[in-house]
């Protein structure tokens, strides 16, 4: 008998390594995952009765092969794939036990990660489909995960597969410079994954762990793959480093706490400096990227001893050199913070006003809550409690709907 959870997470842990291997000798993506999510499945129901076999990844080849030869066969397509298929449906003994195979095992799972993130897909797309095909989320998750109905979300899945299907991209890692854009396609998917988790656009709850806990397992697997990558490298300490405040972030019932007043004690330590070790070798490789300086940033504010020790000055350095690489009005908008803890929250609040006219943040909560912050800094308490409504009017999150109505009824209230 094997545990059932155990037998979970070993199954997430193989989905993506299987499904690349049956794509990169099938070829049919589609195809090679519906095999793959019934091995999954059967794997599911048999292992906790009889046991994990000995070899249970090439055990998930074979049944998904099988499942596969009978997809091929009911579509007609038996000729054009019977020599793959035989290739394929080979008796377990003859699988190499993963200690004897080479790196392009574990580089399938990496393969998949760009296949799911081409050029060809929406953002939207990409990562319901990274989420589903190399996460191993259910597309009930992922529906619920962004609050779309489960409809809605296996249609969005099905019309990625199909671009991808069309697009006739080969299942190898490109190269040149072709690598380096898919690459950066792959970070700023996982990046996004990891924020919606962290800190969820919408629905009654301010963070969604299963996507920010998935986001930072493929970031890790993705930095196993790529170790001399410095990005890669800082998008996973700019993780750790964010997701070590998690426990600290929410009260009772789910409550907001800002990070000036949270109990730093309860950060994640060993998180932290596991972050901090990170972004520090890859910051002296040289030349620093968004993702580095990001990170570099988190590490400053987690290795405060409270609110008040935060060096400012150096997070206002770091902000300057991020504009450099990453101009974009929400950098702008941090920046202006750090520019307020240093030079006061005037000259702050003249840098947020002048963001205001930029339609890609106007109507953006964190605009109109950060001008809030500031003028009450400076002591216009009046603007500032308008600001926190207009904040929480412009926020679909119920967390920090309530956190925003609190923040402009205690200057009511005064």
């Amino acid at each position: 008998m094997a545990d059932d959870t155990r037998v979970e997470d070993r199954l997430r842990q193989l989905a993506p390594e299987v499904l690349g291997a049956v794509v990169r000798r099938y070829g049919s993506f589609d195809l090679a995952e519906d095999a793959v999510q019934e091995a999954l499945l059967a794997a599911s129901l048999q292992w906790p009765r009889e046991g994990v076999p000995d070899r249970p990844r090439a055990w998930l080849i074979r049944v998904a092969s099988r499942r596969l030869t009978d997809l091929l066969r009911g579509e007609q397509a038996r000729r054009r794939r019977e020599d793959t298929v035989a290739r394929w449906t080979l008796p377990e003994q003859q699988v190499a036990p993963a200690a004897d195979r080479s790196a392009s095992d574990s580089d399938d799972s990496l393969i998949l990660l760009f296949l799911c993130c081409h050029s060809a897909l929406s953002p939207a797309s990409q990562i319901a489909l990274t989420l589903r095909a190399v996460g191993g989320l259910t597309t009930a998750e992922i529906a619920r995960a962004f609050l779309v109905p489960e409809a809605t979300m296996t249609r969005r899945i099905s019309r990625a597969k199909q671009a991808i299907a069309s697009s006739g991209v080969p299942f190898r890692l490109p190269s040149g410079p072709e690598r380096a854009e898919r690459l950066a396609a792959v970070l700023h998917v996982l990046y996004l994954i990891f924020n919606e988790g962290y800190a969820a656009t919408s629905g009654a709850r301010l963070q969604r762990v299963e996507l920010s806990a998935e986001a930072i397992r493929l970031a890790r697997m993705v930095h196993r793959l790529l170790p001399d990558d410095a990005e890669v490298a800082g998008l996973l300490a700019l993780m750790l480093l964010t997701d070590a405040r998690r426990v600290a972030r929410t009260g009772p019932g789910g409550a907001l706490i800002p990070m000036a007043e949270q109990d730093r004690s309860r950060w994640d330590s060993d998180a932290i400096a596991e972050g901090v070790a990170l972004v520090t070798d890859a910051l002296a490789r040289g030349p620093a990227g968004p993702y580095q300086l990001q990170a570099a940033i988190a590490a400053v504010h987690d290795q405060a001893s409270d609110a008040e020790a935060t060096d400012w000055p150096q997070i206002l350095g770091l902000y300057q050199l991020l504009l450099r690489i990453a101009d974009n009005p929400v950098v702008r908008l941090n920046y202006a913070v750090a520019v307020a803890m240093v030079r006061g929250p005037r000259v702050g609040l003249a840098l947020v006003d002048g963001l205001q006219p930029d339609d890609r943040i106007a109507a953006d909560h964190r605009l109109h809550a950060v001008r809030g912050h500031l003028l009450e800094m400076a002591g216009e308490r009046a603007a500032a409690r308008a600001s926190y409504l207009a904040a929480a009017q412009r926020t679909t999150s119920l967390p920090q709907q309530r956190y925003l109505h609190a923040q402009a009824a205690r200057l009511a209230d005064e």
